[in-house]
Parts: C-alpha cells; sequence; structure tokens
C-alpha cells in the first residue's frame, strides 16, 4: 500500500508540475503576470510568494493551476479586468492559446523524452515469439495453471508461430480454448476459460496473458521515431475511445479515475524504474490528450472561449466564463467519482 500511495505521489507530482510549468513559462514568455503556481488543490500545505507570484503545494494531487493576471480559470474567482499590458486580456488570441495549450505541449515533450531515453538505455521493445511473459493473477489464464515463460505451441489444435496469431485464436474462441504448451522442454496441454470483453462496438475473448517483451540495440533516429510513434498512438486510441463514448459504444467502466492510476502506480513501481517511467510517459501523453479536450475548466475549453471572443471581436463577461467554469468544474468532479466507483469495484473484484 505505501509503495502504491507513494508511487502515485510522485506520478502525479511529476505531471502536475511539468503541465503547470509549461502554462507558466508560456505566460512568463509573453509578458503575462502569474498570481499564483498551484500544484495540487486546497487545503495548502505551505505557501512561499517570489516576486509576484504565489507559490503553493496543496493536499489534493488532482491537479493545479496557474492564475494569470486578468484570467477565469480553475481558481474560480472572478478576476477584474483593468487591460493593463501584463494582463491575459490584453493579449492577442495567437499568444492566448499558446499559453493555454503550453502544459499539453510540456506533456507531450516530457513523454517523448522519456521514452527516447528508455529506447536508447533499454532497446526497442519487440513481441515476435508465442512467449508468455506474464500471466495475470487471478485472471483464467493464472487459475488454470498457465505460467511465464511458458511457449504456447498451439490454441484449440492450430499451430502457432507468432503472437499475432495467440490473439487471434483466443479472442475468436468460445467459453474454453485448449493451449499446448512446452515448458522447460516438456509438452504441457491446459483447458483455459475464457473471458468476455467489450472492444468497440463488440465483444472478444481474454483469458488474462502478455506476452515477452525482447528488446534489441537502436540508435537516436529509432529511438526518436519511436518515441513519437508511441505518443501518437496513444493519442489515436485515446481519440477513439473518446468518440466511441460519445456515440454510446464506449462505457466509462473502461476509464481509469484517480483510484485505478494509483494502483497502476503501484504495480508499474514493483515492476522496477524502466516500467515505471513508461507508465509516467502514458499517463503524461494521456493528461495531455484529456486537457486539450474543448470542455469547460480544461485547457481546451479556455482555448475555444477565446476562439468564440476572437470571432464576435468583443470579450465574453466575467459572469458568464466563472459560470461556464463553475459548471464545468462540477461537472468533472462528477465524472471522476463515477469513474473512482468503477476503478473500486474493478480492483476488489465487484
Amino acid at each position: 500500500m505505501l509503495i502504491t500511495i507513494l508511487s502515485f505521489v510522485l506520478v502525479a507530482g511529476v505531471i502536475i508540475t511539468i503541465h503547470e510549468f509549461g502554462h507558466f513559462i508560456a505566460a512568463r514568455l509573453t509578458g503575462m503576470r502569474v498570481k499564483k503556481f498551484s500544484i495540487g488543490f486546497p487545503p495548502r500545505i505551505f505557501t512561499k510568494q517570489i516576486g509576484e507570484t504565489e507559490f503553493s503545494l496543496s493536499w489534493i494531487p488532482l491537479g493545479g493551476y496557474v492564475q494569470i493576471a486578468g484570467m477565469v480559470d480553475e481558481s474560480m474567482e472572478g478576476e477584474a479586468i483593468t487591460g493593463a499590458p501584463d494582463e491575459f486580456m490584453s493579449k492577442n488570441p495567437a499568444q492566448k492559446i499558446f499559453v493555454l495549450s503550453a502544459g499539453v505541449i510540456m506533456n507531450y515533450i516530457t513523454a517523448i523524452l522519456i521514452l527516447f531515453g528508455l529506447t536508447l538505455v533499454v532497446g526497442m521493445p519487440e513481441v515476435n515469439r508465442a512467449v508468455i511473459g506474464e500471466a495475470l493473477a487471478g485472471k483464467p489464464a493464472a487459475t488454470a495453471g498457465v505460467m511465464s515463460d511458458d511457449v504456447i505451441r498451439a490454441v484449440d489444435g492450430r499451430s502457432v508461430e507468432v503472437w499475432d496469431d495467440v490473439v487471434k485464436h483466443i479472442t475468436s474462441a468460445g467459453d474454453t480454448v485448449q493451449l499446448l504448451l512446452e515448458r522447460q522442454g516438456q509438452s504441457v496441454t491446459i483447458a483455459v476459460p475464457t473471458e468476455e470483453i467489450a472492444a468497440g462496438d463488440s465483444t472478444r475473448r481474454v483469458i488474462g496473458i502478455s506476452p515477452k517483451v525482447e528488446f534489441r540495440s537502436a540508435g537516436v533516429g529509432e529511438a526518436a521515431g519511436n518515441a513519437v510513434a508511441f505518443c501518437w498512438n496513444t493519442t489515436t486510441n485515446l481519440a477513439g475511445f473518446i468518440g466511441n463514448l460519445v456515440t454510446g459504444n464506449g462505457s466509462l467502466s473502461q476509464l481509469s479515475g484517480p483510484v485505478g492510476v494509483a494502483q497502476l502506480s503501484g504495480e508499474s513501481a514493483r515492476r522496477g524504474a524502466g516500467e515505471f517511467l513508461f507508465f509516467i510517459a502514458f499517463v503524461s501523453v494521456s493528461i495531455g490528450f484529456l486537457n486539450i479536450l474543448p470542455f469547460p475548466v480544461l485547457d481546451g475549453g479556455h482555448i475555444v472561449i477565446v476562439i468564440i471572443e476572437a470571432i464576435i471581436r468583443r470579450p465574453i463577461s466575467t459572469r458568464v466564463k466563472l459560470a461556464i467554469q463553475q459548471a464545468g468544474m462540477a461537472a468533472l468532479l462528477l465524472l471522476i467519482v463515477v469513474v473512482s466507483y468503477h476503478d473500486i469495484l474493478r480492483i476488489f473484484g465487484g
């Protein structure tokens, strides 16, 4: 439990700090006055005034905010707009959008740098052979006696050579799948019940196994390409998932909230530094993508307001902006509660 808590605090702390620092540095580069820089939400642990900015660390690690003069944001404070040159509303739309998107940009840069370094040090991950890397505890395969490093020779009597063959045969199997395994030079046959899970607008069968990942050395160019490709693929997968939610083909139960992320943080930390760094990169991309969605409170929601104001050529009133932020925050908190409820059910087997 202690490892889970500490790893979650570290993951959340790193990603939130990097995200908010992106907003902070972009605001300073464009001449905006930053009033507050907060990691976490109140109650506060400590506060320190440095120059014109109040820096604070708070107890609730579910986000943070950079309060810029003349801007209504997550702090929910109605900002007086005086027309001073260092206020948010005194800047042009391009500068505003740059500041609002800088946190997301920093999330993606961080993920790319982590993945680039990991690939150079550890190597390029490859999954070719039909070798089991892990039989997940509590899942059908582990319960039936399947073990790590087992080589899968056949699935339901059909020979397999690579992992893709294993996936193809298991996902389309019936209620039970017959595995012919090679274990320490001996042949072992095990019947494993399958589980049905949602996959977009259809379903597929799984038994709770993952492949053994092998690594080969990679050069600078390949490492950079791998890092960018991972971020792109993760983004497109997330976009597809959000699209399924909107069209009714997805379920909120497939999302992970703070509870789920905490559990996964602990699991990745226990597997070693490489897994933990990879998890940080994945969460950084995920947080970056979600923040750019056009939803009130999120960076994307602020960008939508900037674009609307540019089109109508006048600012939306502070009262309306504050109401939008409050409604968005209420909806976001409700979503966190619902997703956390599903996390708890999933973790404790409900």
